[in-house]
């Protein structure tokens, strides 16, 4: 590993933003929370590091909660409609309630990550003071918080914060 990859691994490890080269003389900043890793429903861990370069409409949701299973549909649709953006479920839960959630409840194409409760303390770094489910967070593609909304989203003005970052 070369001493400049390095450093910008270990100092993601201690929580620094992460700084990704843009331009020969000047470097974007990625949110902090660009530097998480979570669990895939197929066991696998994935780094957020890997949206980088779209963006992404990451939405924190659990099986329990009536307004995140209700507002999934339209994630959904917005999903198909909008190859450009990643779409990411984050579930504060279980992987099992997940899993069982995805295959008899509501299944969604985009992918659903788990969070467990370490969840609830992202969601209060990216500005959810209060917490509450559901919550979404709409990143640019230099990974910049571009909009939040917490409470069930509104599809056509998501769709609209959308269409502005493409």
């Amino acid at each position: 590993m070369n001493r400049r990859l390095f450093l910008g691994v270990a100092a993601l490890a201690a929580g620094a933003p992460l700084y990704l080269p843009v331009h020969a003389t000047r470097a974007a900043v990625a949110n902090p929370f660009y530097a998480q890793s979570f669990a895939a429903l197929d066991g696998s861990e994935v780094a957020f590091t890997q949206y980088l370069g779209k963006p992404v409409v990451l939405n924190f949701w659990a099986t329990w909660c009536p307004p995140c299973v209700k507002e999934m549909p339209d994630l959904e649709a917005l999903h198909k409609r909008h190859g450009q953006v990643r779409f990411v479920g984050l579930a504060i839960d279980s992987a099992a309630n997940v899993e069982r959630f995805n295959k008899e409840k509501v299944h969604v194409s985009y992918p659903l990550l788990i969070a467990g409760h370490k969840g609830i303390e992202l969601m209060r770094n990216l500005g959810n003071k209060q917490g509450g489910l559901p919550f979404t967070v709409v990143f640019d593609a230099k990974g910049s918080v571009a909009h939040t909304v917490l409470g069930p989203v509104k599809p056509d003005q998501l769709e609209a914060r959308i269409q502005r970052l493409s």
